[in-house]
């Protein structure tokens, strides 16, 4: 009967080991689950905030994983294990289009695969974004399908001296800032100057005298008016909220002062090939130089152009852009700094 027993305590040892080894078995399952997952989201994040865009192309026929190692081997994506399993999972393989396009470190591993399961076709529309620097409208050109030196030579401002939108233009300077935004058709034989003639045409429309009028009696060119535009394009995300920010940077620029604007100090950077920084000095950080850049630094919408001809009537000193999208004014720089501190962490720590 004893013995009896102790078999059976036995038996009850042996299945407390089991099920604490099945549990074992069961948490490293999740863990190696939850690590693998987060190995692959952090292989589909973007490989650094270089926005500078390379040239990259796709041989007919190549297969997802040769375009997956071309793409690592370029530094435009972390992982070309996460690429090729982004891609089977979501079906993509049989999507991805052979041709030049142009990429960025900084757009990640989804942007990238939408842009190359685009494929072209005979007519499109091509859409020149508000807010494009433009060595970007380049890039969104090549990607449109246009090769690259088609869009080098397009963007040459020479092709374009009888539009009346390069009159308000200095002669040395590019096309930066003078393109308005817009969707323009493209088809199988259209040439990129089309769409560049065509966006510089609608520019010249919306540089109206009575817009000119305005800018003058704010002491503004037209060029330069398209320079501050296109800060506040940058600087403030929601159109209601652009009067206002119109307001401090001209009052800002009336008395002299600093403009005080990080995107100006970020494009300079870029210029440069270096990390956007509020720090990096060059002629476009109006942190550390008064006056205006010596060009816009993007493109521009009618919505900022009306905002610098027609500023709010406000007295607001400060202003800062919060990581959730709104604006908030201040008069002093002890509430901004508290502004600052509430709303902008991320934007603010760059």
């Amino acid at each position: 009967m004893a013995y009896h027993i102790r078999g059976r305590s036995a038996s009850r040892r042996g299945i407390r080991r089991l099920f604490v080894l099945l549990v074992i078995v069961a948490v490293g399952i999740v863990a190696g689950i939850f690590v693998a997952r987060h190995v692959y989201d952090d292989g589909l994040k973007p490989v650094n905030n270089d926005t500078h865009s390379q040239v990259f192309t796709i041989k007919s026929g190549s297969s997802s994983t040769t375009i997956a190692k071309q793409l690592a081997a370029q530094h435009l994506i972390r992982s070309a294990w996460a690429f090729e399993l982004y891609v089977h999972s979501k079906q993509l393989s049989a999507q991805l289009q052979a041709g030049t396009y142009a990429f960025s470190p900084s757009e990640g591993t989804p942007a990238i695969i939408k842009t190359l399961t685009k494929g072209s076709v005979t007519t499109n529309l091509v859409t020149i974004l508000p807010g494009r620097r433009l060595d970007q409208v380049r890039a969104d050109l090549i990607n449109d399908g246009f090769s690259p030196a088609a869009v080098d030579s397009a963007l040459q401002p020479a092709h374009y001296a009888d539009l009346p939108a390069l009159a308000y233009k200095p002669a040395a300077n590019s096309l930066e800032g003078m393109l308005y935004p817009d969707s323009f058709e493209k088809t199988a034989s259209t040439d990129p100057s089309v769409i560049i003639r065509e966006s510089l045409t609608e520019m010249g429309q919306h540089l109206t005298p009575a817009l000119q009028a305005a800018f003058a009696s704010e002491n503004l060119t037209a060029y330069q008016g398209l320079i501050l535009a296109s800060i506040i394009e940058k600087e403030v995300s929601k159109p209601t909220d652009r009067t206002q920010a119109a307001q401090v940077f001209l009052d800002r620029y009336k008395n002299g002062s600093m403009l005080g604007s990080d995107v100006t100090a970020f494009y300079g950077a870029i210029l440069a090939n270096k990390t956007p920084s509020v720090t990096y000095d060059s002629v476009y950080n109006t942190r550390l130089r008064t006056g205006l850049p010596p060009t816009p630094i993007s493109t521009v919408s009618d919505n900022s152009l009306q905002a610098i001809a027609h500023p709010a009537n406000t007295m607001w000193a400060y202003f800062v852009a919060g990581d959730d999208g709104t604006t908030y004014f201040s008069t002093t720089q002890t509430e901004h700094d508290a502004q600052a501190a509430k709303y902008c962490h991320k934007l603010c720590s760059q």
